[in-house]
């Protein structure tokens, strides 16, 4: 595994894994209240190591290594965390990985780093999320409280119950990818499971649709939940991202 390192990022102190070889760099952009020590993270930087690719994975401020409060933090600040990361340690063309919230910051990335993408994977992607699934499920008084108190929390199947911020929600209203055109001139490779609770086929279907390329293509797989960390969706990950490098 490479070494944990440090640059000094936006608002924090931000914790990342470089592994260098052949571009483009394979960048791992990992979810809501995950970390770079996640499964998918730690088995796709070996897999790309033993094949001699390059490969970065990261920390977003409040998350796992870097600095930072996670209830402090949004949409925004994470995908100007990973971009800052990005363009300090990394050169040439770029393939971005993105899981759940992660394929939310790479849609993000995809626009402002388009002259250096090559591809794009996204694993259970969960664009917009803030407001097609938090706000859109809150009740009157929890979108209330959100409001006027500042914070309401959501049960997690994953830990510790979710604080959903005022900050998290306006910001995330000026970060959304599905109101907007999405060009993605590269090969495209969403996987969804079939299984997922968090992520609806609905959801993966939208981001499939609302994509601008001619290489696009969706998978869905049967049994398969959220996180798509087992043996049979981890070499559908790496299937994909090699179909992507072509």
């Amino acid at each position: 595994m490479a070494e944990i390192a440090y640059l000094e990022g936006p608002s924090a102190r931000l914790a990342y894994a470089f592994t260098p070889g052949i571009t483009p760099t394979i960048v791992f952009l990992s979810g809501y209240k995950s970390d770079m020590e996640g499964t998918k993270a730690v088995h796709l930087e070996a897999w790309a190591e033993a094949e001699g690719r390059a490969f970065l994975r990261l920390d977003y401020s409040g998350h796992g290594q870097s600095g930072g409060v996670f209830e402090g933090g949004c949409i925004g600040d994470w995908a100007a965390d990973a971009q800052a990361v990005i363009e300090a340690v990394t050169e040439g063309p770029l393939l971005l990985v993105g899981s759940s919230m992660g394929g939310w910051i790479a849609s993000i990335l995809a626009k402002r780093l388009s002259a250096r993408m090559a591809g794009f994977v996204g694993i259970a992607a969960a664009p917009d999320f803030t407001e097609d699934g938090f706000w859109a499920s809150f009740s009157d008084d929890e979108k209330r409280k959100v409001m006027e108190e500042g914070v309401t929390y959501m049960p997690s199947a994953y830990g510790d119950p979710y604080a959903i911020t005022k900050r998290l929600i306006e910001d995330g209203r000026d970060q959304l990818v599905l109101r907007a055109p999405l060009p993605m001139p590269y090969p495209v490779r969403l996987l969804q499971g079939t299984e997922d609770a968090a992520v609806s086929r609905e959801t993966a279907l939208a981001l499939f649709d609302h994509i601008e390329g001619k290489d696009v293509r969706l998978t869905f797989l049967k049994g398969a939940d959220h996180r798509l960390s087992e043996p049979a969706d981890l070499a559908a990950v790496e299937a994909a991202i090699l179909e992507v490098l072509g």
